[in-house]
């Protein structure tokens, strides 16, 4: 597959980062889970109980903060200055306040800064709020995941209830129309589908039809430009 670069957009738990790993490894291409970026700043300034709504302080904290994505036996982890974090990024607290760490303006611009660089080399699947609006608006392939809020909720319970974890889905859904609200209105790069963006609702889809339709849009793409 020529070596060119896919963004996928979408609110939280549309299934962007399960959707674009598989879609990666198809096409033999890098994936980059941008969400984790985020997550891994947040739960550092957790870790170091610094205010959130202290945009300098998140700065401060994130040039000091070296994220990574190593991969092993086809597993990406998330380490930060060495330490893995996979997991843990992926905890109640860390979700619950990754929408305001990222909601920063220039928080976001260090981030887009990193995500472009990394995506230089082209062959990357990148997934994100605004991948396709901001880090990557020239991308050859633009996907915009929906789902509805009650779906996304479900599948986030699920999630949870096999890690062993106790939580309400009336709660889940409340927190997931909230955090569209939050990251479709926010100032800095609001979540939004770009103009050239292909939306897929995957409300009644499994991961694996959608994973065959972006496929297909990836190989018409291939063949328009041979």
């Amino acid at each position: 597959m020529e070596q060119f670069n896919i963004a996928i957009d979408g609110p939280a738990s549309a299934g962007k980062s399960t959707i674009a790993k598989q879609v990666a490894k198809e096409l033999g291409l890098t994936y980059l889970d941008t969400g984790a970026m985020y997550r891994a700043l947040t739960y550092m300034a957790l870790v170091h109980k610094l205010n959130l709504e202290d945009e300098t302080a998140l700065l401060n904290l994130l040039a000091d903060t070296e994220i990574s994505f190593p991969s092993n036996q086809g597993m990406q982890h998330v380490f930060i200055n060495k330490m893995e974090v996979t997991e843990v990024i992926r905890s109640k607290e860390v979700t619950q306040n990754v929408s305001l760490v990222s909601s920063h303006k220039n928080v976001r611009k260090k981030m887009v800064s990193r995500q472009q660089k990394i995506a230089q080399q082209g062959g990357i699947v990148m997934d994100g709020r605004d991948i396709g609006t901001v880090v990557l608006p020239n991308a050859a392939l633009k996907i915009y995941l929906v789902a509805s809020a009650e779906e996304r909720a479900l599948r986030r319970y699920r999630e949870s209830i096999e890690k062993g974890m106790q939580v309400s889905l009336e709660e889940l859904t409340a927190d997931m129309i909230a955090r569209d609200n939050y990251d479709m209105n926010r100032e800095a790069s609001p979540l939004k589908k770009a103009e050239d963006a292909i939306e897929i609702d995957s409300t009644n889809l499994s991961i694996n039809q959608v994973v065959e339709m972006i496929l297909d849009y990836a190989k018409n793409y291939q063949k328009k430009v041979k």
